[in-house]
Order: C-alpha cells, then structure tokens, then sequence
C-alpha cells in the first residue's frame, strides 16, 4: 500500500468490534473450543471479585458466545491451555502467550510495587512460605489461620502478601480457583515442561505483545497497543517500527481522530478491505462487562466510540452518576446506553436496576425488543427466571421493555 487508506470513524469502529469479536452474533452454540478460540482472539480475559452479576472473566465470554458452560473454562485452566497472571488486570491467558509474560518477569517486577517492597523487606517470610508449598503442595491464602498478622497491604496477613509477591514473581502458579480463591502451586509443577532458557529476549516479548495487541483491536494507534498489556509507551513506539518495517502490520488514517497513522495487522487486512468497501456490518446486540477489551480503555471509547464511561463501584455512593454495576449496551456497533443491574440468585430474578440511553439514542420497538430478548438470554444463561426493569431513561424505554419481556 503507497499511501495509507484513509477510514471513517464508523469503520474504525467497525474493524475494532471485528478483532474484539464483537461485530456479529455467533452462528452456533458454543462450545468448549469456542472458548479457547475466544481468549485466543483477544489474548487478555480480565477477571475480577465483583460478582452482583456475572464474573467478569465470565461475563466477557458470554458477551460474544452466548450461553454456554462456566466450567469449560476451569477445564481449560487445569488442563493447561490457560494460565492467569497479570496482564490488563489479572486476566486468564492462552498458555502459548506464557513465555511472552516470563520475559517479562525475568526483566522486572510486574505487580504493585508495595508487594514488591514489602517482599525484599520480608525474603525470609517469602522463602519460609515457598518451602512450605515445596514441601506440602498447593494452597490457598485462607488455609494459613495466622489471622492477626498483618502485612502493609490492604491490611492482608503476611501469608497472602507472601503469596503474592511470589506469583507476581514467578516463582508460584495459579492452578486453578477453590470458589475463586486462588490455589498457588509451584511454577515446575504447574509447568513442568517450563524452562527459562525458552522465555525470548524482553525486546523480543514486548514486541509479540505489541502485535497481539495490534490483532486483538483490529485496529491501533501507539497509544492504545500500550495500553492493551500496560506496556511502556517508548518500548511500543520502537516494536510498531519494526514490525510495520517487516511487514507484520500497515499504517492507515482514520478521519476525525488524533494519533494517526493507526495500525491494522496483516492477518486484518480482509477485514480492513470488507470495512472499506462498507461490508463489514454489525449485528450484535449484548451487554459488556465494565471489563470488556472494548472499554476497558476509557480514552480510547470515549475517542472512537464516543462513549464516556467510567466504572463507579468504587467510588462513595454519593458520587456516583449512573450506578454501583453499570453495563456497557452494545446494539450494532453503537454503545447505545448503559444499565446498572444485580443478580438475586435466591430469588432468580435480574433487577435492572437503572437503564439509561445514551444522547441521541432514541427507544424504539425494534431497539427494545433486541434488548429485552438480549437482556433475558443474559439472565437465562445465570439460571434466572425472571427480569424486572424498575427504571429507565426515557421512561417509555421502560414501557416498551416491558412490553417485550
């Protein structure tokens, strides 16, 4: 390509909701393997302990699956095809990715830099915890009762902080969830085929995540593919030199937005040449995760997608605009709106709570009745029998919601 082809806005859009895999609804029930081929596609399946609905890491995988089976996943991750560290957040990973993630550590300390101080603080307490794995097998944080010694982290017993700084480390695996407790084991039984002698050189590591990113997000400016495994910005900007100067990814323009050129993967160029063409067309309708790839980067939905989004659990109740859980709608290619919602698994109900539109968003029959049946396929696959919407803005939204339920 002479000169770089030149995008709208909406096919960017396009191309982005066609990496993430969010562009059109599944043509088949999922199964086991679309769950492998999913992460694999994104490379980054974030997880978190905020459960009101569905767990993120979940949730994530329904948004582009579908119904489908929870325990496939803890399948994949105690045979091995997956393995959980952090990434964008901790995230399960495809295991081909592990190698990528070992540079990594080899180069620096990954985690929060408290665990990282409070651990060459404390070696004797790290080294006692990992011969007592060595020695007795796998753990969890809750199987040591030292409750009232505490380490200098959200006022966790030393034990859990121990854990930490050496799964951060490397030296400890996650091998699986006890009711998402974490169980750590030693990375030579979790792996034993693992060697670092296999783990490539860092520049070498950053530069294959930079191209993962690239692939994930169908599109990508500098910024963005930092953001995407929290890679620093100047080791980016060297790895989409070298990559654009071997081939591996080209340069385009979008119009209306800052950081051009942006930069498409050679495997996305059918779809590059499907959205130019305007034949790359969105057909989901699903809800996200406050976790989802697509929006787990503020900037860049609210740059290409126009949607300002931020997750309000954590700030006081006073301050917050939309809602404790709010989740991202997705309805052809448009973040038409946003609801706060809560699981009542006793009652098998789905409360939402508050939906709000999005400016501009008008409700309609068709927009409704895509959402209901969205919304009740979302709670169906929960084992929830029943949804009740107790607000929405417009309130006809509500009306026609309602109707369609």
């Amino acid at each position: 390509m002479s000169e770089n082809p030149v995008l709208t806005k909406i096919q960017a859009q396009q191309l982005m909701l066609a990496g993430l895999g969010l562009l059109r609804k599944p043509r088949k029930k999922a199964s086991k393997s679309d769950i492998l081929a999913t992460i694999r596609q994104i490379h980054n399946l974030q997880m978190d302990t905020i459960s009101v609905v569905a767990r993120a890491h979940l949730h994530i995988l329904w948004s582009r699956l579908g119904s489908y089976d929870p325990v496939w996943l803890e399948e994949l991750h105690a045979e091995g095809r997956l393995f959980e560290y952090f990434s964008h957040g901790v995230s399960l990973l495809p295991i081909e990715d592990y190698p990528l993630f070992r540079s990594r550590m080899l180069k620096r300390f990954v985690g929060w830099d408290n665990i990282k101080e409070w651990g060459e603080k404390n070696a004797d307490i790290v080294e006692k915890i990992l011969q007592h794995i060595r020695q007795n097998g796998e753990v969890r944080s809750s199987d040591f009762e030292n409750k009232n010694s505490h380490g200098a982290w959200w006022d966790w017993k030393v034990e859990k902080v121990a854990l930490e700084h050496l799964y951060y480390r490397g030296d400890l695996m996650i091998s699986r969830r006890d009711k998402f407790q974490r169980v750590y084991d030693l990375r030579e039984r979790v792996l034993p085929t693992w060697d670092d002698s296999q783990a490539p050189a860092y520049k070498d590591a950053v530069k294959a995540l930079t191209l993962n990113a690239v692939k994930a997000l169908g599109l990508t400016n500098m910024t963005w593919a930092s953001n995407y495994f929290y890679l620093k910005k100047a080791e980016t900007t060297q790895a989409l030199r070298e990559l654009e100067e071997e081939g591996l990814i080209h340069p385009v323009n979008v119009e209306g937005l800052k950081g051009n050129p942006y930069f498409v993967h050679t495997d996305n160029l059918a779809p590059l040449s499907e959205a130019l063409n305007g034949k790359l067309r969105p057909t989901l309708t699903t809800i996200l995760s406050p976790f989802d790839p697509l929006v787990t980067d503020r900037a860049r939905a609210r740059d290409l997608f126009d949607f300002d989004y931020n997750i309000e659990c954590y700030a006081p109740a006073p301050k917050r605009k939309f809602g404790y859980f709010v989740l991202p709608i997705l309805h052809k290619g448009n973040l038409v709106g946003r609801m706060d919602a809560k699981a009542w698994r006793s009652h098998k109900r789905l409360q939402v709570i508050r939906l709000y539109s999005e400016p501009g968003v008008l409700p309609s029959t068709a927009l409704a009745k895509d959402l209901a049946d969205t919304i009740k396929a979302y709670a169906a696959w929960q084992e929830l029998d029943k949804v009740e919407f107790d607000w929405t803005e417009p309130e006809k939204f509500r009306r026609l919601l309602q109707a369609e339920s």
